[in-house]
């Protein structure tokens, strides 16, 4: 297996010493080439005096002054190391004390020159722990020692220099390649690449699916050893399951919902949440939520375990699934029509007012009943479906939808909100990449996920509770300056929109505003740009804030194991709390408490975990937070770049026409337009307004022109023609055929 110095640096803990057969179980190093890989990294690290060896067994050493940061590099050359930590200084890197290291790769890095108040810190590269650019997307060119890659990343300042591999180099100059890293440079040798997919001609004459898979260095298939593994997962004979293994819970009625049909999710379907409801008493209901046992067939430390690790979470580019798994598991796992299958059940006692009294988590045995869509759903809801339903279904339907009702009320009251933006095809149960509920054109998607965001606040809770190893989910809010643009242009557009505290965001503050903003015309525009001023949702080992949803206690992900690994280590955390949990201090005592009930909770004073177990759990996640991290923003990335392209084709197609827009930025050199329509922005810039000179007024974000009087700022609507569109950059080119406003006194007046 193939490891970075990061994460074999991630298996260290504090001063423990760890033995190399535990690392090359750890990273998967089964053979004798890759187990003498591992030997010389640890040699190299150990000389280097980031790694000591104590007896045959190594531990990590933290220098002062040394710290871990990514690089972050212009086309000019200019890189800064930009530290995780949000207090920490960006360092400038000289060019020449690089060592090799390329833009957007994570490095360890020596200070070597303190900083001041108006200069950075400057320093080294020490050890590049990641590389970022294991391929690159690349033009062909011929040089004299034969051809080579010319990066289309101008901040990737290198060429590769390419080995034949049975491409026709020849006739491919100029083309547009996928050229996979062989060689890093190494002291004065350049490095070395193949080609690995020739694109076409240009970025327009490629598929959307493979310029972004090829970007991002994405997976788009299997190796054969793992398709291997996957089908050789063995199908869970319910014989071999015990009344005391499982609660069986097949005799509910129980209902999948999804945003697409069966026949739509195709033959390795992911389905991965189901529903039961069943009335308790006249003021509480009880709810099941019901999550495909993923856990029980991917263990530790397998090749199929390994593979979901690197890749981090399933990847959505339009029609195109990259997933976490093979097909076998998901046809495996998926929860199925008339089909039983294992689940892990999260109950919960849910009164009328949407408040959780009790629950309980339990491995099941679940078998659903009937598929919905949640365009049938609403149909069914509205009056207007002619599918013939049994009533006991329409019943539970219209229960689950009064349910979320209520639960959305009591959400709304602790201060969170909602974005109403066109949803598309939803592909998480929960909240998902987004850290926020979406009211689309489906009502009846956001109402469902209300009741999964339950189940990831019930099981999150129940992890703190116990002391047991777990991975959290945390937005922090944006900073105030984030939202300068925002409140200026709600301020134009006459919103009387204001933050409760200056120094502060809350999640109520984006409540007012999307109050607001349903009067204004331009309510999606002002939703979207709400929207890219959310800070991205990131796992850590400890709870924090949620931001979207208005959580101060703890927040999890758990009811996507097939799509997110996250979900999987939380899922195999819930697991040894079911089988290898401790529900007394010792054998002796006759006091017990029921581990799987949230009665449990504050009664617990031991270890539910041996220290073993607990150890085995948290070398598990302790290493998989900063991946998660990493490939969550790689998938985000990837997405936005896939839709990016879809919005540059389309414009492309459409230059020259003309388009209403609403003035969302405004800058020293022009101005950036959100088509309403279309929900796609451009540029006008300030070169292309030919009618008179115009200057740039930072305090009120508007361009003035010194004759005429014309204004140009934030809210403003103005008619925009399409004039050019940079496909592979995804920037579109805007001139202006009307609009603006007329300037004021204080647009016009010189700013000191």
């Amino acid at each position: 297996m193939e490891f970075s110095i990061a994460t074999l640096l991630a298996q260290f803990s504090g001063e423990k010493l760890v033995a190399p057969k535990a690392l090359e179980k750890k990273l998967g190093c089964e053979d004798e080439t890759s187990i003498e890989k591992l030997q010389i990294v640890l040699d190299a690290l150990e000389k280097i005096g980031v790694l000591v060896k104590e007896r045959g067994r190594y531990r990590r050493t933290y220098e002062e002054g040394v710290v871990e940061a990514k690089l972050r590099c212009s086309s000019k050359g200019f890189c800064f190391a930009i530290q995780d930590a949000e207090q920490g200084e960006d360092i400038y890197i000289r060019e020449s004390y690089l060592n090799h290291a390329w833009n957007g790769d994570r490095v360890l890095v020596k200070i070597t020159k303190e900083g001041t108040r108006r200069r950075s810190p400057e320093g080294e590269v020490k050890v590049i722990l990641d590389r970022a650019n294991p391929s690159v997307l690349a033009r062909i060119k011929q040089n004299n020692q034969g051809f080579a890659a010319v990066p289309l990343d101008d901040r990737l300042l290198f060429e590769l220099q390419l080995i034949a591999n049975g491409h026709p180099l020849e006739t491919s100059i100029e083309h547009l390649v996928h050229v996979e890293v062989v060689r890093y440079p190494i002291a004065q040798y350049p490095p070395i690449g193949k080609v690995a997919r020739i694109l076409g001609s240009d970025a327009e004459a490629a598929d959307e699916t493979e310029i972004v898979s090829c970007k991002h260095d994405l997976r788009r298939s299997f190796t054969p050893e793992a398709l291997a593994a996957a089908a050789s997962i063995a199908k869970v004979e319910l014989g071999d399951i015990s009344d005391s293994d499982r609660l069986d819970l097949r005799q509910l009625l129980t209902l999948t919902l999804t945003s697409q049909s069966p026949l739509e999710l195709g033959e390795s379907p992911i389905i991965e949440t189901a529903f039961t409801l069943e009335k308790s008493s006249e003021e509480q209901s009880l709810l099941g939520i019901h999550i495909a046992d993923v856990a029980h067939y991917i263990l530790p430390e397998t090749l199929l375990d390994h593979e979901a690790r690197r890749r981090g979470t399933a990847v959505y580019l339009g029609e195109t699934l990259l997933p976490l798994f093979p097909n076998t598991v998901s046809q495996r796992c998926s929860l199925q029509v008339d089909a039983d299958k294992l689940a892990i059940s999260i109950l919960l006692s849910i009164d009328t007012t949407g408040n959780v009294t009790e629950f309980e988590i339990q491995p099941s045995l679940i078998r659903v009943d009937r598929h919905l869509t949640y365009e049938e759903v609403q149909g069914i809801i509205t009056s207007e479906s002619h599918l013939e339903l049994p009533e006991v279904v329409r019943e539970m339907l219209g229960q689950l939808l009064t349910i979320s009702t209520a639960i959305r009320g009591r959400r709304l009251e602790r201060g969170s909100f909602e974005l109403d933006l066109p949803d598309g095809k939803s592909h998480y149960p929960d909240e998902g990449q987004l850290g926020v509920i979406t009211v689309g054109a489906t009502a009846i998607a956001s109402l469902l996920k209300e009741l999964v965001i339950l189940a990831n606040h019930a099981v999150a809770a129940h992890l703190q509770a116990l002391s047991l190893p777990a991975i959290y989910c945390m937005q922090k809010p944006p900073h105030p300056d984030d939202l300068d643009d925002l409140l200026k242009l709600a301020t134009n557009l006459g919103m009387s929109w204001k933050l409760q505290q200056e120094d502060e965001v809350r999640s109520s503050d984006f409540q007012n505003f999307t109050r607001l903003s349903q009067e204004s015309e331009v309510n999606t525009v002002l939703n979207y740009l709400l929207q890219s001023t959310l800070k991205p949702v990131t796992y850590s080992k400890t709870p924090g804030h949620h931001f979207g949803l208005a959580y101060s206690d703890p927040y999890t992900h758990c009811v996507s194991p097939l799509q997110r690994y996250g979900d999987l280590l939380v899922q195999r955390a819930i697991e040894q709390m079911l089988v290898h949990g401790r529900d007394r201090r010792s054998s002796n005592s006759k006091d017990s408490v029921n581990l799987r009930h949230s009665s449990c909770h504050g009664k617990i004073s031991w270890n539910v975990l041996s220290p073993n177990l607990a150890e085995e759990l948290d070398s598990q996640f302790t290493p998989a937070i900063s991946q998660l991290n990493e490939r969550e923003k790689i998938a985000l990335d990837a997405e936005s770049d896939y839709q990016g392209l879809k919005k540059a084709e389309l414009m492309k197609e459409r230059t020259g026409e003309v388009f209403q827009g609403i003035i969302t930025g405004v800058q020293s050199y022009g101005f950036f337009v959100e088509i309403e329509d279309l929900l796609v922005e451009g540029l006008v810039h300030v070169s292309s307004l030919k009618d008179d000179w115009y200057e740039f007024r930072s305090r009120h974000a508007c361009l003035v022109g010194r004759k005429n009087g014309t204004a140009y700022r934030l809210g403003d609507r103005v008619e925009v023609q399409v004039k050019s569109v940079d496909y592979y950059r995804q920037q579109i080119d805007l001139v202006t055929v009307g609009g603006g406003s007329e300037a004021n006194g204080d647009d016009i007046e010189p700013e000191e």
